[in-house]
């Protein structure tokens, strides 16, 4: 089983990339969350990396592939689940190659599809636990009562402004990712608007009519 889950900053392909590596045994390529480690880890690299995302824009591509490689070869280049990734053509095209050499292409791409007014909510509303890293909403799924609120955060580049500049750089560079995986026919859009199980089933009833599930 080989798939990707694309969409908008905020679409929730980190809930359902949880959801689906719990239920299937996957491994998870989130580079998002691998950037995100390492910047909470305040090493030089993680201090390289936060100099790209603080207002807004993307970590350069051949940084994020080496990370995708890197945790690909990890699982032996198969069972993975993409979180996120590829985010720009030229990291698609370099997947399809690595993949292709490997035997192992990705079998489908569901793009999760949401409104920006959507997003703007969620991502506003989106609080980090500082040490921890779990996130909470702070209407959908709170932070516990008796958590001490100096340890739960909000990011930079989940305000309002960078929230907008996120999604404008969604739309100029990882929108057209959309494009090449439609020309390849992998792209399976289906709504990312619903309950976080109305949105699982959706994502295995592409899985099942796909007959990714019946693959090694």
């Amino acid at each position: 089983m080989r798939f990707a889950l694309f969409g908008p900053p905020g679409a929730g392909k980190g809930t359902q990339t949880a959801l689906l590596q719990q239920m299937f045994d996957l491994q998870s390529i989130a580079t998002g969350n691998m950037i995100r480690s390492a910047i909470h880890e305040d090493t030089p690299f993680g201090r390289q990396l936060n100099a790209y995302i603080q207002d807004g824009g993307l970590v350069p591509d051949e940084i994020v592939q080496e990370l995708a490689e890197s945790h690909l070869s990890q699982g032996g280049f198969n069972q993975f689940i993409l979180d996120g990734f590829p985010r720009t053509v030229v990291q698609a095209k370099w997947l399809h190659s690595l993949l292709e050499s490997k035997k192992a292409p990705l079998q489908v791409v569901i793009s999760m599809v949401v409104p920006d007014e959507v997003i703007l909510e969620r991502l506003s509303q989106r609080r980090i636990h500082k040490h921890t890293l779990e996130s909470y909403h702070l209407t959908l799924h709170p932070p516990p009562a008796d958590l001490d609120p100096e340890l739960i955060v909000h990011r930079c580049d989940d305000r309002a402004e960078a929230i907008q500049i996120r999604l404008d750089t969604y739309a100029r560079m990882t929108q057209p990712v959309s494009d090449y995986y439609r020309d390849m026919g992998l792209l399976i859009e289906i709504s990312g608007v619903g309950t976080s199980l109305e949105i699982r089933d959706r994502i295995i009833e592409v899985l099942e009519n796909q007959a990714v599930m019946n693959t090694a």
